[in-house]
């Protein structure tokens, strides 16, 4: 049965493309939401983009037909442009607001036709609320490709297994399996849990009948199902002067300086190490390896709580106290005492012999990164097209490193489960250049773990 959806005007900002996304049935765009997009048009960031495009694709469909009476969409459904809203006034709605007047014209396409079901699409939730309230059913939009972050792939599995499984490892370097032993061995209730196991996947493998542990990772081949598991070669290695402190953070530096993983996300809670592990782990290909020419470090600059206004000073100045947090991990990893940085040292030392470059991802646009080791901290607050325009300036030999809490998101247009790092972890699970990991200890201190598991 067809139905009919009316569409909110920040479905359309998250996905300009999200009018195609309806299958064979009528995309209702209320005429608020045409106005509404126009006031974003010319903003410089995403949002803007997205403006430009969702009014390009409503003037090739102008050019098609009426987009009043509707238009038929490749693909199938039809796309139409209302204007039409309740003549009679709804007591609680303040028809001075573009959030009730796009109301008012999804309770009109009910009244008016009564025997399509009409589906209110919106990613404010108060707005669907108040939808819910005045009787119209309201859905959530979400893409296709988005997962809860609770069902989010972490990465890493847990196994127990016969104490001939970890002898085997050992002794032959690698053990022969199938996908469905995995799964019969697979600890239930563990980190990691669910059907299906990937490429680059990491394993606890547990003795069943005794205390003997060890740690491991797999390769699956698509085709047979058959999966080779080997042992983690440098698990417990020293990497400029850390070492890791649990099972996850090993899996983490093992998939940091693997050569050929080209693609690595890190998540986890304040304080599980991720950027300390990966800007240690740049730092030991660069300098150590030589394997990359520099260690390229970006965030998004978007901030915490009231933001402080324009910055004074050069672009370094500004980007200070946005990149303090990267430059207190390079000056821990240095061993910068406090009378070292008042004598001058630091992780300016670094950065003025071309070792590492620190900047926003404001100026990527444009750029070609080959041979470089990029970490982008704070991920969590990217959009999933920002994440593609990242990885596609990746040049040769680039490796990328993405960390970041999808629980601690500060960009108000993205959430836990649309935000650019889960979109980037959902997308590349299971492929060979590509590994996940996902931190659960805390090791800052006793204090921050506890905050960070209750507050």
């Amino acid at each position: 049965m067809k139905k009919n959806f009316v569409v909110d005007t920040n479905v359309l900002l998250h996905d300009p493309r999200a009018i195609f996304r309806f299958e064979d049935n009528t995309v209702i765009i209320p005429i608020y939401v045409i106005e509404e997009i126009d006031t974003f048009k010319r903003d410089m960031s995403e949002l803007g983009r997205n403006a430009r495009e969702i009014s390009r694709i409503l003037d090739e469909y102008r050019g098609r037909g009426n987009l009043g009476q509707g238009v038929a969409l490749d693909g199938g459904g039809t796309l139409r442009v209302s204007f039409d809203r309740v003549k009679e006034p709804v007591e609680f709605l303040d028809t001075h607001k573009k959030d009730n007047l796009i109301l008012s014209v999804a309770l009109e396409v009910q009244r008016r036709e009564p025997e399509v079901p009409c589906i209110f699409v919106s990613k404010d939730v108060n707005l669907r609320v108040r939808a819910d309230v005045l009787g119209l059913a309201a859905e959530k939009y979400e893409e296709q490709d988005v997962v809860s972050v609770q069902e989010l792939y972490p990465g890493s599995s847990e196994l127990e297994v016969d104490n001939d499984w970890i002898d085997q490892l050992h002794e032959r370097g690698e053990l022969l399996t199938t996908l469905e032993e995995l799964a019969a061995h697979r600890v239930e209730g563990a980190r990691g849990r669910g059907t299906h196991f990937y490429t680059n996947e990491y394993l606890l493998l547990r003795n069943a009948r005794g205390p003997q542990t060890t740690l491991g990772k797999i390769q699956v081949d698509a085709e047979s199902g058959q999966v080779t598991i080997r042992p983690l070669a440098r698990a417990r290695d020293h990497v400029w002067g850390i070492r890791p402190r649990n099972r996850e953070q090993a899996f983490a530096l093992d998939a940091l300086l693997d050569d050929s993983v080209n693609v690595v996300t890190l998540i986890g809670k304040a304080g599980t190490g991720k950027t300390l592990l990966a800007i240690a782990a740049g730092l030991q290909k660069v300098t150590e390896e030589r394997s990359h020419h520099k260690l390229l470090v970006s965030r998004p600059v978007i901030p915490m709580g009231r933001d402080l206004g324009y910055l004074p000073g050069t672009v370094e100045e500004k980007l200070d106290p946005w990149m303090r947090p990267i430059f207190d991990n390079v000056e821990y990893l240095m061993g910068i005492s406090h009378t070292d940085r008042r004598s001058g040292r630091g992780a300016d030392e670094l950065k003025s012999m071309g070792i590492i470059e620190i900047e926003p991802l404001t100026y990527i646009r444009g750029r070609s990164l080959p041979n470089l080791y990029m970490i982008v901290d704070e991920a969590q607050n990217l959009t999933p097209h920002e994440v593609k325009t990242i990885l596609t300036r990746v040049g040769e030999g680039t490796k990328i490193v993405l960390t970041g809490d999808p629980y601690q998101i500060d960009n108000p247009y993205v959430d836990s489960e649309s935000n650019g790092l889960s979109y980037l972890v959902n997308r590349f699970k299971g492929q060979s250049l590509a590994s996940t990991v996902t931190l659960f200890k805390g090791e800052r201190s006793d204090l921050a773990e506890m905050a960070a598991n209750l507050l």
